[in-house]
């Protein structure tokens, strides 16, 4: 179970080509713009601008994705949060929405309409719930 990280983006929302040089940098582990630039322009179908990665790369950084160093005369770009990570955040902050709902019949109703796999994975869930919070209440 991976842990929500200390380090959240300021801004959850990513763009499709955002979303790409995420997961390149994720990848890479870090990345310069000719990398990404590299990486994207070896399908010979896509076409894209060197331009168009930085601004991107920059948007990631000002969204508290990524962060950039200078090292010598090149900038080299590092995530902040790894790929878990940000399917722990988003799956965290998509659980908060749907709890935000706050109606318990609406959940109920939606709940009621899940195939058996799901209602397996919720009662999963929950079992596991329970275990955490007896093992906190224990200490």
């Amino acid at each position: 179970m991976v842990p929500l990280p200390s380090h959240r983006p300021k801004n959850l929302s990513l763009g499709p080509l955002e979303t790409e040089i995420l997961k390149i940098v994720w990848e890479l582990e870090s990345a310069t713009v000719k990398d990404i630039h590299d990486r994207i322009l070896s399908d010979p179908d896509r076409e894209l601008a060197y331009t168009s990665v930085t601004t991107v790369l920059n948007r990631l950084t000002q969204k508290g994705w990524l962060r950039c160093d200078k090292q010598e005369r090149s900038f080299i770009w590092y995530p902040l949060v790894s790929a878990p990570e940000a399917q722990a955040i988003q799956a965290y902050e998509q659980l908060q929405q749907f709890l935000a709902v706050g109606n318990p019949d609406i959940v109920a109703a939606f709940a009621d309409s899940l195939d058996r796999s799901s209602i397996e994975q919720i009662e999963s869930i929950a079992q596991r719930l329970k275990a955490i919070r007896t093992a906190k209440e224990g200490k």
